[in-house]
């Protein structure tokens, strides 16, 4: 599934870009409308796991660790890393896209620009 966040009127709103735009708006099917967002990752290889809300991320890392953890995986269970806040929607979509793109972003976390005051409407 082609997920893309875009930012609009201050919201990440995610689309579903395998949908067909619609006729009417040009706009692909929204999936979610979030003040800011959340993606949790595996920090030993950087592969994307799950993003959304940050609400809903953190009740899926902590059940997911649980999960692993009760399996005997504690080492998969303490590699789940959750990031959020207002990120630059441009990294963002690079997590969703590139294979383990997460580990660079996560180490450029610190660095990055604050996703909603650089950005930029088209």
């Amino acid at each position: 599934m082609a997920m893309q966040y875009q930012l609009k009127s201050g919201n990440y709103h995610l689309y579903d870009m395998s949908t067909p735009a619609s006729v009417v708006t040009g706009e692909h099917k929204l999936r979610l409308t979030t003040d800011t967002v959340a993606i949790a990752f595996d920090a030993r290889t950087g592969e994307l796991q799950e993003h959304g809300s940050p609400t809903r991320i953190h009740i899926w890392a902590n059940n997911t660790r649980r999960r692993l953890r009760a399996a005997g995986n504690g080492e998969q269970a303490n590699a789940i890393v959750v990031v959020s806040g207002p990120l630059p929607v441009d990294e963002i979509n690079k997590c969703l896209q590139i294979k383990g793109y997460c580990h660079g972003m996560f180490k450029r976390l610190a660095s990055l620009p604050h996703g909603k005051r650089l950005a930029h409407h088209h």
